[in-house]
């Protein structure tokens, strides 16, 4: 099957690597890309809005989502389900929009079943005492929240070589220009290019 002429990237990380951070920055410097906004049936934590950090709906909506198939992928993290709508992202790809998903392990491999040209980017904490203490200073969760999230960060990272490429989120500021570099090269690709490009790809006797 030829490929989408827009690119589909899977950003993985434990809980507190900075992925939403990463993510948010990388879209305010593209706004060509489109992140795909997660369904959730955990409460919104203070500051997030719902369609725009996540869909908050309840178990008995999210339910409803997977017997329509209206899911590319699911999972259950920490007691609570999380869930990419397909629709959307059918339709920015189809559109020659990037689209950029924040999942954990389970629905990156569940994704990249589905899409076989994702690109997997993997955001690694500069060690786990770091991790622990960005979730101590996020401030959002229990000491008992925080203990099960550096226990889960394990089997985690343990996925990790899964996905094409690895960031080191140590310094902000270089991560994010990493992050930036892997969506500027993905997005020469060959196959990439040439659905981007088909005219210019047919006029030059290329096959897409």
């Amino acid at each position: 099957m030829s490929q989408a002429a827009g690119n589909v990237f899977v950003v993985v990380a434990p809980s507190g690597a900075g992925k939403s951070s990463l993510v948010n920055a990388v879209l305010e410097q593209d706004p060509t890309l489109c992140l795909s906004v997660s369904a959730t049936t955990r409460a919104p934590r203070s500051g997030e809005t719902d369609g725009k950090d996540y869909r908050f709906v309840s178990k008995a909506e999210f339910a409803a989502l997977q017997q329509n198939h209206q899911l590319l992928e699911w999972a259950e993290v920490h007691g609570n389900f999380y869930g990419t709508p397909r629709d959307q992202i059918d339709q920015a790809i189809h559109q020659g929009r990037d689209v950029l998903l924040e999942i954990d392990w389970q629905g990156a491999r569940q994704v990249k079943r589905l899409f076989t040209q994702t690109i997997g980017i993997f955001i690694l904490p500069p060690s786990i005492q770091t991790l622990e203490q960005r979730l101590q200073l996020r401030g959002q969760d229990s000491q008992e929240v925080i203990a099960g999230r550096i226990q889960a960060a394990n089997e985690e990272i343990s996925h990790a070589p899964e996905c094409e490429y690895v960031i080191i989120n140590q310094d902000f500021r270089i991560a994010l220009a990493e992050l930036t570099e892997v969506i500027a090269v993905a997005r020469l690709r060959y196959g990439s290019q040439s659905a981007r490009n088909k005219a210019l790809f047919a006029s030059l006797g290329l096959g897409t």
